[in-house]
């Protein structure tokens, strides 16, 4: 069983957002990894143990592969990986993705994924539901036709099994949308993305997290993997940002103390705002 997990390095949620020509500002002193990818993450471990538990595969068979598109300060994302139990990170990095779009993150991610197909099958590609310094939530659905693979999205509870017992593993997710709750499947090889409820993505343990300082991050070019420059970067983007600015601050609440008026005092303040 050979997994691999895409995952992110983003902007601390709690610290202040900085843009810079249109992008945002990433530095290893605020940045993470995609807190939902640690469930993607969660979701791929979790599979490699169950298969051994069963006695699917060895003991010392199963893989699970972190793959990231970032510059240098991306290593953060990957050194948490590894504190969280992944065998093997890779960042691909160059200074022509800077400013890569949602089309061509996913064309740049499913090249990594087919030179890692390469060296040995891949069984399953998972990702977190979203991005928190985008929240576009499209990348696994364009990665998904990258690769070819059947896509099952927003999975909140996830499984393997052989229901005809002919050796073909299928993977089946319960999702739910709105007021439905969806029951897919799919043959391997194939992609999932899981939801911030599939799962508890757990607490590293000290021995991983000392591990971690020093594991080594394969870094790769897209020449490496054989990518086409005009795919990806700012010359292959379908959308640019213009400009960005911080949101305005909110003005000063306004308390009015009900003497019987306050009815009239609220419907003043919804007409003087165009709230009625």
């Amino acid at each position: 069983m050979r997994i691999v997990v895409t995952a992110k390095y983003v902007p601390d949620i709690n610290t202040e957002r900085g843009f810079s020509d249109g992008r945002v500002v990433r530095t290893a002193g605020e940045g993470t990894l995609n807190e939902l990818d640690e469930n993607a993450i969660e979701a791929a471990l979790r599979i490699v143990e169950a298969e051994r538990a069963a006695g699917r595969i060895g003991a010392a068979e199963g893989e699970v592969v972190v793959v990231t598109m970032a510059g240098p300060d991306g290593d953060v994302a990957l050194r948490k990986a590894f504190q969280l139990g992944v065998d093997r990170g890779i960042r691909v990095s160059d200074d022509a993705l800077a400013g890569s779009d949602y089309f061509g993150t996913a064309a740049v991610l499913a090249a990594a994924v087919r030179k890692l197909g390469d060296e040995a099958p891949v069984d399953l590609v998972v990702t977190g539901m979203a991005a928190l310094d985008g929240l576009g939530s499209v990348v696994p659905t364009l990665l998904g036709a990258e690769l070819g693979l059947p896509t099952l999205n927003l999975a909140k509870k996830v499984s393997l099994g052989d229901p005809d017992g002919s050796g073909q593993r299928v993977l089946t997710i319960t999702r739910e949308i709105d007021d439905v709750t969806e029951s897919l499947t799919a043959p391997l090889p194939a992609l999932l993305s899981v939801t911030d409820g599939a799962n508890q993505p757990r607490f590293p343990g000290f021995k991983l997290i000392m591990a971690a300082r020093s594991k080594e991050i394969e870094v790769w070019s897209p020449a490496d993997l054989g990518l086409d420059p005009a795919v990806a970067g700012s010359a292959g983007a379908r959308t640019e940002t213009l400009s960005a600015a911080p949101r305005p601050a909110r003005p000063e609440v306004e308390l009015v103390t009900d003497k019987g008026e306050g009815g009239v005092a609220l419907a003043d303040f919804l007409i003087r705002n165009d709230l009625v």
